[in-house]
């Protein structure tokens, strides 16, 4: 497909009635792809039109479709999104562990369902609005991350198969996301000012504890300072995260000061939530990871490179080592803030991103700040 001339390329591209996705088909028509849409459903429970705006969303990606004159079909992948992406979500919630749907929604819907569907269609290639690039090199297909640093997308598609991304066109790769709002409004798009989708993926932006209760209920325990002191009580693990400030109840404390309390650990023996005032309690200089995809030749280790333990975060230096019990220990020389067990660590070569891992454990080591110097001093080795 590289090297395919662009009026002989069919294309669908994932319309999600957003400005990206809008913006995408255009920029793909101008090139000369022959292009259509694809709106997908993958949420069926209606449940009130304050959080289900699938209706509203379709609405939007067929006035765009529309007005560039190109056809918009329609699929429901609700099913498949259930099955390998919703049921996951929830074991790993009744774990106690704080998963990211957004990683496996791509992996197992966007880049696999929502592909093999426009394969089976005839289609030569898909497209998304996401910001990210694609660059064939002599090594191969290689993903790079957006030139916007605010929108870059790299870390939600790093557990993609990389042979499921060279299929894939990234039309927005190059460009801020101001460009693509201004482009959306000089071709009459209703949508260019249509605020990014928040939430859960397919799910939306509803209220997220409710929302969980109704599938995990719930599980009181107590909530303790760092020293075992009760300050009062949680509603379940599932329902808070490492580093949460927010919802926690728990007014001022006598013998305390008067400073905000955070989630530093959850302790799964007990149901206790553990809470803490000082930021060093959060601090985790060690991860290890499970389930790696690489999207690179697979390195080999160790390896000194970047990581991200969380969307937008900055580009964290780190070297990555094989444990006994074949998972990847990351170290890094700089401790960071609340490394969450269930959420994915994304390694990064300057702008190339490398894949990742489901982050299982965490901890903080002496031995892991004595790799400071080293790592510092040391270029990265793909």
């Amino acid at each position: 497909m590289a090297d395919r001339a662009a009026s002989e390329t069919s294309v669908i591209v994932g319309m999600s009635g957003g400005v990206d996705s809008s913006v995408a088909a255009l920029l793909l028509l101008e090139d000369g792809y022959q292009v259509s849409g694809l709106f997908m459903k993958n949420w069926d429970e209606d449940d009130g039109t304050e959080y289900c705006t699938a209706q509203a969303d379709l609405e939007d990606a067929s006035r765009v479709c529309e007005r560039l004159g190109i056809e918009l079909q329609t699929a429901n992948f609700a099913a498949e999104y259930w099955d390998n992406v919703f049921e996951s979500f929830l074991a790993e919630y009744a774990a106690g562990r704080t998963p990211n749907p957004d990683v496996l929604c791509n992996r197992e819907i966007k880049f696999k369902q929502f592909a093999d569907y426009a394969q089976a269609l005839g289609a030569d290639a898909i497209a998304t609005g996401h910001y990210v690039r694609g660059k064939w090199t002599n090594d191969g297909f290689k993903l790079l991350k957006g030139r916007d640093s605010n929108k870059d997308q790299s870390y939600f598609l790093q557990a993609v198969p990389s042979a499921q991304l060279a299929k894939c066109l990234f039309p927005l790769g190059e460009l801020e996301k101001t460009t693509v709002r201004a482009i959306a409004d000089k071709a009459g798009f209703h949508n260019h000012r249509k605020k990014d989708s928040t939430g859960i993926c397919f799910i939306g932006e509803r209220r997220f504890s409710d929302f969980l209760q109704r599938y995990l209920g719930t599980t009181p325990g107590k909530i303790r300072d760092m020293e075992g002191m009760t300050l009062g009580e949680h509603i379940g693990l599932p329902y808070y995260t490492l580093g949460q400030r927010q919802g926690l109840g728990i007014g001022g404390v006598s013998g305390h000061a008067e400073a905000p309390w955070y989630v530093a650990a959850k302790d799964h023996a007990t149901g206790d939530l553990i809470v803490s005032q000082d930021h060093r309690d959060l601090q985790r200089n060690w991860l290890a990871v499970s389930d790696v995809n690489w999207l690179v030749e697979q390195p080999e280790l160790p390896l000194i490179c970047s990581a991200k333990v969380r969307y937008r975060q900055n580009d964290q230096r780190c070297q990555i080592t094989r444990r006994a019990d074949g998972q990847l220990l990351v170290r890094f020389p700089t401790p960071q803030r609340a490394v969450t067990p269930g959420q994915y660590a994304c390694f990064y070569d300057g702008d190339i991103c490398l894949g990742g891992g489901v982050i299982q454990s965490t901890g903080m080591a002496a031995e892991s700040v004595a790799c400071a110097e080293s790592l510092a001093s040391t270029e990265s080795v793909v």
